[in-house]
């Protein structure tokens, strides 16, 4: 009687190893191995999408193109002057690249992502101090508007600005004001910063928004001094986080 038991008992356990041998063969025959696993989650591109973009080339440049929609438009007498062979730097460091403004604008350019734009004009102010002075006071007294070089491709697509100029002569320069009447500003939220002596902001802001009034305007300004300009990166960069760029 016992070995009839025992007998039953191996056979009762032979038949669950096979059982237990013929699931995992089915269950690993049904799995992915780590090869097939990576070639599954890397889903192949739509062939459409494919015929697509060769059939039309620029559908495939058009993220690339549309850019960032804040714009840093700046006026600097360092992108605007023909350095004499005897440019003093320490008299006129702001004349020096990168220059003051230039480098207050490439900081918010860092801190927004923003696109750059360098306002220049086509006949260069003089390095020296005081015969740019000079100019800059005689096109005041003409209100004359300086030709520039080019204007903002595109303006379309920002409705962010960023404007950063120097005071020159208790305002802005001209060919700032030269800018804001060929770029149409309407509608688009403008901040400035600004550069300047002793006389501070002047008048210029009340020049500016006479010269764009249709752009939206912030009173939180950016200003400093000239000799402060080379070390406010922080000082201008956590303004311009705090007004949520």
């Amino acid at each position: 009687m016992k070995k009839t038991i025992s007998l039953f008992l191996a056979l009762t356990m032979l038949f669950s190893l096979a059982a237990c041998s013929a699931t995992e063969e089915r269950v690993n025959s049904s799995s992915e191995s780590p090869e097939s696993s990576s070639t599954v989650s890397q889903v192949p591109p739509d062939s459409s999408s494919l015929e697509t973009e060769e059939s039309n080339p620029e559908s495939s440049e058009t993220c690339e193109e549309q850019g960032s929609n804040i714009l840093v438009a700046y006026f600097s007498w360092a992108d605007n002057a023909i350095l004499a062979d005897d440019v003093d730097a320490v008299a006129s460091p702001s004349v020096i690249p990168p220059g003051n403004v230039q480098q207050l604008a490439g900081w918010v350019q860092e801190e927004t992502g923003g696109d750059l734009f360098s306002i220049r004009v086509t006949e260069p102010y003089p390095s020296d101090w005081d015969e740019c002075l000079d100019r800059a006071n005689q096109e005041r007294s003409d209100n004359a508007r300086p030709e520039l070089v080019e204007n903002v491709e595109n303006l379309d697509q920002y409705d962010t600005v960023f404007l950063g100029y120097p005071n020159w002569w208790y305002g802005a320069p001209m060919a700032l004001l030269t800018f804001l009447e060929q770029n149409d500003l309407s509608g688009k939220q403008v901040y400035l910063f600004c550069s300047h002596g002793t006389g501070g902001l002047a008048n210029s802001v009340e020049i500016i928004t006479e010269a764009a009034p249709e752009a939206i305007i912030s009173d939180n300004i950016f200003d400093c001094y000239e000799e402060d300009a080379p070390s406010s990166q922080e000082d201008i960069q956590n303004w311009v986080a705090g007004l949520g760029y």
